[in-house]
């Protein structure tokens, strides 16, 4: 089975490098195939935060799909934030802002929520949302279709309300009707994994929503430890994603296994999830 590592707001700057280490050795021995770093890489987007990640990225040794976050766009540097605001980010990751990776059995997608004009909200445009979906119509049938953007598109508690990406509704029925599998984000700092409310086309081709931690940030929120995800997929048979969430035990100096998503799969033209045997981690 192959598999993909989910982490996000790793916040370079206010970084633990005893977290850090602990994620190096977890990587090294679960040996994903991919990272998706899903936003807020750095704390205030300056170079020596953004080089600081590019190590760590580096010392991991794998393929990388980074999307950026409010963090990653200069805050105080008012000049720098309407002139260039990723000028860092595009230093360190490219000149792509919307990256995408295909490898057997997986199309991830990119999409930036940010916006410089706003000081920590995301969003979501009409033209941002199709150029996502467009992207995932080129994937081939019985591949795990996925969107990676920094804000969520649901709140699960009522001080995350105001968090939402801005036209969070519009991307939550579009992604489900291109038929995206999971939609991986970051931002507040709470890992959680949920179905997607609202009628799908297709009642066996769900819209999951995976909502990582901080992975090594010391900016962890309400006692909830730093945590990644490890997504786990058959790239031959199209039949089985496995959602693990991996917590940092501080006692132990290291990431343990935690929860676990089981999600059956139906090949279809879409090729998306269905019948998941568990509702939420």
């Amino acid at each position: 089975m192959r598999s993909f590592i989910h982490m996000s707001d790793t916040h370079f700057g206010t970084e633990d490098p005893s977290v850090v280490e602990a994620l190096v050795s977890l990587v090294a021995a679960q040996r994903p195939g991919l990272v998706v770093l899903s936003g807020d890489v750095t704390q205030r987007a300056r170079r020596g935060q953004f080089e600081a990640a590019q190590r760590f990225l580096d010392r991991l040794g794998l393929p990388t799909l980074v999307v950026a976050g409010n963090h990653d766009i200069p805050l105080f540097n008012l000049v720098a934030r309407w002139r260039s605001p990723y000028a860092g980010f595009r230093r360190a990751f490219g000149d792509g802002l919307e990256p995408v990776h295909r490898a057997p059995g997986l199309h991830v997608v990119g999409v930036d929520s940010t916006t410089p004009w706003r000081h920590k909200d995301g969003e979501l445009d009409a033209a941002t949302i199709r150029r996502a979906c467009e992207r995932l119509e080129a994937s081939e049938p019985g591949v795990v279709r996925v969107v990676v953007m920094h804000h969520p598109l649901l709140a699960i508690t009522d001080s995350d309300l105001a968090n939402l990406a801005h036209g969070h509704r519009e991307a939550l029925g579009a992604f489900r009707d291109c038929g995206v599998d999971l939609l991986l984000g970051g931002h507040i700092h709470l890992p959680y994994v949920r179905q997607a409310p609202g009628p799908a086309l297709d009642p066996e081709r769900p819209l999951w929503i995976v909502q990582a931690g901080t992975a090594v940030s010391r900016r962890t929120r309400d006692g909830h430890p730093n945590s990644v995800h490890i997504v786990r997929y058959d790239a031959e048979r199209c039949r089985v994603v496995v959602v693990e969430q991996w917590d940092h035990d501080a006692s132990e100096g290291r990431f343990t296994l935690v929860r676990c998503v089981p999600m059956t799969r139906d090949r279809n033209a879409r090729g998306s999830l269905g019948g998941a045997t568990a509702a939420d981690v």
